[in-house]
């Protein structure tokens, strides 16, 4: 998808994220400082609805053609917060409670939008941005993951896991267990274990091109790093 004219993501030079700005145009960062593409969970545990959506905004004014890798996508745009009725109801459906972090994101900042990759799905409704080329496949993999029992099922892995050499897989049983959170394109998700031993944790799937489950960090430093990692960094 192709910037807007004039380079920018709105009209106005930034996207509304719900963060303040200064007198001159900069916005208000939150207390979110560069660090090279690391971040502390810890540091900013529980989130902050508006130090996360400046610094969000902050993110759409340094990348005002939205270079970054899948900003031509979210474009810098986080959905509203999910009602708390919405979450307990989908919780309720699949017995399961979302892993902290996740949960309270959902709650207090936003129900999607803005973030690594192609940006978060939301946990409810239709995504808030168009997506990949390939976005009716991300939409059948999301509704697929809320099929009766999958969810509550625990995920099995610990470990990273590749096939063996002629080896058959069931692609559902590896990733029961887990929601699809993010898309990466050609075929990978990201996906966050709700059930199990890495309860809390994303993974990095990829069952399609290059068979193969990655561990990653939890969704907070994850998302965390994401947000300290400014545009043009490298």
């Amino acid at each position: 998808m192709a910037a807007s004219s004039g380079g920018t993501a709105d009209s106005g030079g930034t996207t509304d994220t719900g963060g303040t700005s200064d007198a001159d145009g900069d916005a208000n960062t939150g207390g979110f400082a560069d660090s090279g593409g690391t971040a502390s969970w810890e540091s900013w545990s529980p989130w902050d609805p508006a130090a996360v959506r400046s610094r969000v905004a902050e993110l759409a004014r340094r990348d005002p053609g939205c270079t970054r890798f899948g900003a031509d996508q979210h474009r810098y745009r986080l959905a509203p917060p999910l009602p708390a009725a919405e979450l307990h109801a989908f919780e309720s459906l699949h017995g399961i409670e979302l892993p902290g972090p996740y949960r309270d994101f959902l709650l207090r900042v936003a129900n999607g939008g803005a973030g690594p990759q192609h940006g978060l799905f939301p946990l409810t409704g239709p995504s808030a941005y168009p997506g990949p080329p390939d976005d009716w496949a991300a939409e059948d993999v999301r509704e697929h993951d809320r099929r009766p029992g999958a969810l509550a099922t625990p995920f099995r892995l610990t470990e990273a896991w590749r096939p063996r050499p002629g080896e058959r897989f069931d692609p559902d049983a590896l990733v029961a267990g887990t929601l699809a959170v993010a898309e990466a394109g050609c075929g990978e998700f990201v996906r966050l274990v709700v059930t199990g031993e890495q309860r809390g944790r994303v993974w990095f799937a990829d069952l399609e091109v290059w068979p193969s489950l990655t561990p990653g960090p939890d969704f907070g430093a994850w998302y965390a790093a994401w947000l300290t990692d400014a545009p043009g960094r490298g």
